[in-house]
């Protein structure tokens, strides 16, 4: 039965522990990316998100992609624990969801309306995780497990050649997700009397 928008938030937790079973069809899954991309809002109707959905192979070599460019650079004893986390957390999964911004967009209505040029890298970002949170609660509201991880820019220029991406696709997030395979952990909440201020 289909939650309710709040519940569904509500709901929306980071799982790191997710196998590679999927409640949906994949067609499903399609479904749940592509309302997103075209109902979520952005600045200026700008729609500068783009989306990759990885599944099966392809999202087991994303993360063949990050291990072996973590190896790289992180010291031999520390990237044992990094391997392992990779492995369980979200190559477990069953697929990863990839957020992009089209900076030929951004640059676009930058020199449409220049008096407002510094603005539109930051309200990109702000479109970008408004996709994130839809696709996010949807994959939740589904029944899938799901985390929000950020291994670019490092693996920015392999994960564009690997897929044949454009240049002006910047990377901003990757989403592992699969069937939960364990709980997610304690969330704590700051008093929201420190957060919210209400004025009448």
């Amino acid at each position: 039965m289909k939650r309710t928008f709040t519940e569904a938030l509500k709901n929306r937790r980071t799982y790191y522990s997710i196998s590679n079973q999927s409640p949906i069809s994949d067609g499903e899954i399609e479904q749940i990316v592509n309302f997103a991309v075209t109902h979520v809002p952005s600045s200026f109707n700008s729609q500068s998100t783009r989306v990759v959905l990885l599944l099966g192979d392809s999202h087991q070599k994303l993360w063949g992609i990050v291990k072996d460019t973590l190896k790289k650079i992180v010291p031999a004893q520390a990237f044992v624990k990094t391997e392992e986390k990779i492995n369980h957390s979200f190559a477990a999964g069953y697929g990863t969801v990839l957020f992009f911004e089209d900076q030929t967009v951004v640059k676009g209505l930058q020199d449409a309306f220049p008096s407002y040029q510094e603005n539109f890298p930051g309200w990109s970002l702000q479109t970008s995780a408004m996709h994130q949170l839809a696709v996010w609660t949807m994959l939740e509201d589904a029944g899938f497990g799901a985390s929000l991880q950020h291994y670019n820019p490092l693996i920015d220029a392999e994960v564009r050649r690997t897929w044949n991406l454009p240049e002006t696709w910047n990377l901003i997030a990757q989403m592992p997700f699969g069937t939960p395979a364990g709980d997610p952990g304690a969330k704590e909440f700051q008093p929201l009397e420190s957060r919210v201020k209400i004025f009448k």
